[in-house]
């Protein structure tokens, strides 16, 4: 999993000849049929038709090391997920009507398969620039975003890009139903050298309070993490329910940071015209870490620029190191 030792900024490896093999030559036009034979309308939840063509400037996977950024459905009917235990780091942003959606990021681990997959925010857009041009797996976005992504330092992968590395499940409804083949567009997991979040791994430092359960609500969705000594880890809970995965397994985490970010409005919103919330995460703030039964709480977190990654550290001015294993990342409003 995540943080096996490294720095706060490492470098990018040499690329690996493995990734040549990436290549997507193939298109998926709007209304084709998928693989397991359920058919793709080539829209997603409202919010604009799926991307069509590569973005301005993009580059194909071939001959390049990057994170896998997977954007993950989170309502009720797209629970349980799959993939996500495979994940380094899973991010949880607000989206519209109080709700949230899943960024997983993948760099040590690549699943068969991830999903159900949704689409990108504007929020994304920040979030990401922390990695080095990382490919970013999506649904499709609201029209005006498009030109953004198009713009932003990052290769985009939708659909309407790469028929291949998706498909629609027969067992779920539209629009739960999208997944993707990550090993499609990214076969060979680089490693956690080319992530530079900024997160150090390491013993627990001083100043923890022993907490068995730790709960974060936005106003139509709620998250609860609870200790597990047996397991060493944060067991999760999503709306109340435990949350697991297709294959039967819990989903647990190593670390999980309340990161408290301002939120502001969007310009962008959904097919309702509800506006969708900006998670602000250059800057800095106050932060709750949790590790080993611990909480942190007064953890001040600092991110100067878009391209950096995040440092954390204690009250007592200590550098916050996080438990090895997968780190969820909760962008909770500032309060």
């Amino acid at each position: 999993m995540v943080g096996r030792k490294r720095g706060a900024r490492p470098r990018r490896a040499t690329t690996m000849a493995a990734l040549v093999a990436a290549v997507l030559t193939a298109s998926l036009a709007a209304g084709c049929t998928t693989s397991d034979g359920a058919r793709d309308d080539g829209r997603d939840d409202g919010r604009g038709q799926e991307q069509p063509s590569a973005p301005s400037g993009s580059t194909s996977p071939e001959n390049r090391e990057s994170v896998l950024a997977v954007k993950i459905d989170n309502v009720r009917a797209a629970r349980p997920h799959t993939g996500l235990n495979e994940a380094d780091i899973v991010y949880v942003e607000q989206v519209e009507g109080g709700l949230s959606r899943l960024m997983a990021v993948y760099a040590q681990k690549v699943p068969k398969v991830v999903g159900p997959v949704r689409s990108a925010r504007e929020t994304d857009l920040e979030l990401l620039r922390q990695f080095e041009r990382p490919i970013l797996a999506f649904s499709g976005a609201q029209s005006k975003l498009l030109p953004l992504i198009d713009k932003a330092p990052l290769q985009a992968e939708p659909p309407g890009k790469g028929s291949s590395a998706y498909f629609r499940s027969t067992t779920r409804r539209s629009p739960h139903n999208l997944y993707l083949r990550p090993r499609r567009l990214m076969p060979v997991a680089p490693g956690t050298n080319v992530l530079t979040t900024g997160f150090l791994f390491g013993a627990a430092p001083a100043g923890g309070k022993a907490t068995a359960l730790r709960t974060v609500s936005f106003d139509a969705a709620r998250y609860a993490f609870s200790w597990s000594r047996s397991q060493n880890r944060w067991l999760i809970t999503m709306d109340g329910k435990a949350a697991m995965t297709t294959d039967k397994k819990p989903m647990t985490a190593g670390t999980v940071v309340v990161q408290y970010v301002k939120v502001r409005k969007s310009p962008f919103h959904d097919a309702t015209g509800k506006h969708t919330p900006y998670s602000q995460t250059v800057g800095s703030g106050k932060a709750t870490v949790l590790r080993d039964g611990l909480a942190y709480d007064g953890v001040t977190w600092k991110r100067p620029k878009a391209s950096g990654g995040t440092t954390f550290t204690t009250r007592d001015g200590k550098p916050m190191k996080f438990q090895h294993g997968q780190v969820w990342v909760v962008l909770a409003p500032a309060r």
